[in-house]
């Protein structure tokens, strides 16, 4: 069976979908869409009619990419407000030869999760392992084929506000989608971007969004605490279009496409605007440049401060996604704040080659990972439509990819 996900994130600035295929550990892209977000703002759902027409089209436009209805897929959710806490659980092992399986591993997750007490107000959405442990004290990562009398958790178990959740998932019960499962957005830009060095050592991941930056800090691997303040793009947006008197899209563009680092930056190199009167305007690239990164530097020194307040132990990377890491300004300025390793991001898969896609290629690895561990087969299609899709495949890599080269690289 192949392994076919979808991954929603919902988002202040836009929602995004992502198809993808895991193959031998790799992902490759079948689908991504992407539209302006309505309804939402500092991460939060308030008008959730106006979400579900985006949602529909974006749906639509991925569907048409790949020829088939999309009826289940995973949802990233805010991580605003989360909580963390530390979860254990113990089963017996009664089969013959006491052989740990898949279904022995779904068994004690549920059982570390089932003792704790739910509130009004959260909601239990993912349960990160750190550790199985066997007779004899053995610890192991995956404990699938090994012997033992009885198998033990630990893990750190995140759980969010419900107002993070439901209105999202009211939406896409409307359009007749079945979510699978529910993950916090930094566990997605963690996954997309973990070494083996991050999973030994502790670091913290900064995501700059559209309206929310969201610093979130990660114990060999597993997400312990996290935090939000309201300062993303679009403030750097509205600064520039507060000195030129620029419509918001106009900014954006020379934010994304004129801004660089002070360094490279020259006063005669000069762009022609057209302002809210109509009028054209000249610009230089060292003022866009300077407005840039002066707003770059509030950002990532207050995500430097929240970095202090969430943990008291040695950091030892900083990983840095979402739109803004995309910036040319962002690199000195991160050097000019932080001693630590900097790791900006850098996402390799053709067709997504941007930061702020990293939530959802993440996400779809993570589902991969639990899949694995718990020994379970999966795909958002059937046998039969994945047959359908394949019927024009390039098979050297034994994927679907091949079908959507034409996709990826007109589109």
């Amino acid at each position: 069976m192949r392994r076919i996900m979808a991954c929603l994130d919902v988002g202040s600035d836009t929602i995004k979908l992502v198809v993808g295929e895991m193959n031998k550990k790799k992902l490759n892209i079948l689908a991504v869409s992407e539209l302006e977000s309505v309804g939402v703002k500092n991460g939060y759902v308030e008008d959730p009619n106006l979400l579900l027409e985006p949602l529909k089209n974006i749906i639509k436009k991925c569907e048409e990419i790949i020829g088939l209805s999309i009826k289940q897929m995973v949802v990233a959710v805010s991580s605003n407000k989360a909580s963390f806490e530390v979860v254990t659980g113990e089963i017996p092992i009664t089969n013959d030869g006491n052989l740990v399986q898949g279904k022995d591993v779904i068994k004690v997750m549920q059982q570390a999760i089932s003792n704790r007490k739910k509130t009004d107000e959260l909601e239990y959405i993912s349960l990160m392992t750190t550790s199985f442990s066997l007779d004899d004290n053995r610890i192991v990562k995956d404990p699938k084929g090994l012997t033992s009398k009885a198998l033990a958790i630990r893990g750190v178990l995140s759980s969010t506000p419900k107002r993070n959740i439901y209105p999202i998932l009211a939406c896409l019960e409307r359009l007749g989608i079945d979510v699978l499962d529910i993950t916090l957005l930094p566990i997605g830009d963690y996954y997309e971007f973990k070494t083996k060095e991050t999973e030994t050592s502790v670091g913290a991941v900064i995501n700059i969004g559209g309206d929310t930056t969201n610093v979130s800090i990660f114990n060999k691997g597993i997400l312990t605490s996290t935090t939000s303040f309201n300062l993303g793009g679009s403030n750097i947006d509205n600064d520039i279009s507060f000195v030129y008197k620029l419509d918001n899209k106009v900014s954006q563009k020379l934010k994304e496409t004129f801004a660089v680092s002070l360094e490279e930056a020259k006063e005669n190199e000069i762009k022609e605007v057209e302002d809210r009167n109509k009028n054209q305007i000249k610009v230089n690239q060292k003022e866009i440049s300077e407005i840039v990164t002066s707003r770059l530097e509030e950002i990532l020194n207050l995500a430097k401060k929240e970095i202090n307040n969430l943990t008291k132990k040695e950091i030892s990377y900083i990983m840095v996604t979402g739109g803004m890491a995309e910036s040319k300004c962002i690199q000195p300025v991160l050097n000019k704040l932080f001693t630590e390793n900097i790791i900006i991001g850098n996402i390799e898969e053709i067709g997504v080659r941007h930061n702020k896609f990293s939530s959802c290629l993440g996400i779809i690895k993570f589902y991969a990972y639990n899949a694995r561990l718990k020994d379970k087969d999966y795909s958002i299609f059937s046998i039969e439509e994945q047959q359908s899709l394949s019927g024009n495949t390039y098979e050297d890599d034994d994927s679907i990819i091949g079908k959507l080269f034409g996709y990826i690289f007109n589109g």
